[in-house]
């Protein structure tokens, strides 16, 4: 059975001891059905040939930072939201990353799940368990410590054995730029502004529309995140669209409204949902995030369709998950000269960005090779 850590001595042990591996693998368990931000539940290390399995709700978690802040490289899985617990539970994330998922990508493997690959990598089976186990009841069952303990317990092994091959593929470099860049995402806090981006149905929203529904999804943002609530629990999305396209004036006006309960107006939301109203009408167009990227050219729009598809060639050829390589939206962000867009920079640049500005400048063209498969090669400039 797996050591758990529920004392401030045994995790200054822990501590010690990770502190000296060169690599250690980390997971986490948390919840945030109820909450703004993620619950942590558990926090599980793996070390040499050590598991500890940490219970963050006796203890103050923010020590381990000596550990994330360390020269130690950290093995995740898929570890997205990992750093954002990570960053919650100790105010800072790991100095170097190596993500399995990623790692398994560059190895041309779609299905990057830790199950799949610790199959076909080591022949270990990963133990079943609930998915939707609490993890925050106390005490924690046999069953689901073993369970956590086991995504972590052959992660440095895996690491080791997607290493050789990234080696020989000559993409180990590759995999630990990009999963590096995971330190670059942001974390924790949306930003309230772009709240509005992630509402569907304020899609067709124009106008002052458009910008009542910005000030009132991001009032609704910022008021989630100081009580650390869901946002559908300080108002729905439907309710944020009904006030965006009726503007209400009072309370009446405002209770009236589709998607808009008694329970979303109390202890005085229904005033200031009616001040970001006032704000949203005297918003202008630069105040607001806008709602579509810049449109592509008319002579650019093929282009997409066709690079489209020789990335899929391509990343078939080179044996890379399509995904990781490049994705109709990277694509796209190139066309428009999209300075942040993921093929300006690094491996991607040198792989298709490159070849991929020969050929809207004109000079490479996409051919069939007679087998099916599509080449990007120089263009001829002789007509048929």
């Amino acid at each position: 059975m797996p050591e758990l850590v529920d004392t401030a001595t045994g995790l200054d042990d822990v501590i010690a001891a990770v502190s000296a591996a060169d690599r250690y693998a980390i997971d986490t368990e948390f919840h945030r059905e109820r909450t703004y931000f993620p619950q942590v539940a558990l926090i599980q290390i793996a070390w040499e040939d050590q598991v500890a399995l940490i219970d963050p709700l006796p203890l103050d978690l923010k020590p381990l930072a000596t550990v994330l802040d360390g020269p130690g490289l950290c093995i995740l899985h898929a570890g997205v939201q990992d750093l954002e617990v990570l960053d919650l539970a100790t105010g800072t994330i790991p100095n170097r990353l190596f993500d399995t998922q990623i790692a398994a990508g560059f190895l041309g493997l779609a299905n990057g799940s830790l199950k799949s690959l610790l199959e076909r990598y080591l022949n270990v089976p990963l133990p079943k368990g609930d998915r939707l186990t609490d993890w925050l009841r106390r005490p924690l069952t046999d069953e689901q410590l073993r369970y956590a303990a086991a995504d972590v317990d052959h992660l440095l092994e895996l690491t080791e054995a997607l290493e050789e091959q990234l080696i020989a593929e000559g993409r180990l470099v590759w995999a630990l730029e990009e999963s590096n860049l995971l330190r670059e995402r942001p974390r924790n806090r949306r930003l309230p502004e772009e709240a509005i981006l992630r509402i569907k149905e304020a899609r067709s929203l124009k106008g002052s529309s458009f910008r009542i529904a910005t000030a009132v999804a991001a009032w609704r943002e910022r008021r989630a995140a100081e009580a650390d609530i869901p946002v559908r629990q300080v108002l729905s999305d439907l309710g944020v669209v009904a006030i965006a396209q009726r503007a209400p004036r009072g309370h009446e006006q405002l209770s009236g409204l589709r998607g808009v309960e008694h329970r979303h107006l109390r202890n005085g939301a229904d005033q200031e949902i009616l001040t970001a109203v006032k704000v949203g009408q005297r918003m202008t167009s630069d105040q607001v995030r806008p709602q579509r990227s810049p449109e592509l050219p008319r002579h650019l729009r093929p282009v997409v369709t066709l690079v489209t598809a020789w990335i899929s060639q391509l990343a078939r050829d080179h044996r890379l998950d399509p995904a990781l390589l490049a994705t109709r939206a990277d694509v796209e962000a190139l066309l428009k000269d999209d300075p942040e867009g993921r093929l300006r920079h690094g491996w991607r640049s040198e792989l298709a960005g490159a070849p991929i500005a020969s050929l809207v400048a004109g000079n490479a063209a996409v051919a069939f090779d007679g087998d099916g498969q599509l080449v990007l090669e120089a263009r001829s400039r002789r007509p048929l």
